[in-house]
């Protein structure tokens, strides 16, 4: 589970780091690409909505690696 919570961490961070240096305008309407690859066009609330979901995303990826941390440090006192 360790593995899997880095690998969520990574996956959220990176993708919220493309999308915000790929997209500095701004407007009523945003049009979100990721590498050159159109996602979608969100207005603010979508915006929004979609950086919650990120967070919530990330929160999981923090609480799978750390409980799987906890897990090897024990399995390895128990050793």
């Amino acid at each position: 589970m360790l593995i899997l919570g880095l690998l969520l961490l990574a996956a959220t961070g990176a993708f919220a780091g493309l999308a915000i240096a790929d997209n500095p305008g701004g407007g009523p309407d945003y049009a979100v690409t990721v590498l050159g690859h159109g996602v979608g066009t969100v207005n603010t609330l979508g915006a929004f909505v979609a950086g919650a979901a990120l967070t919530l995303a990330f929160l999981l990826g923090c609480v799978m690696a750390s409980s799987g941390a906890r897990r090897a440090r024990r399995r390895s006192a128990e050793l």
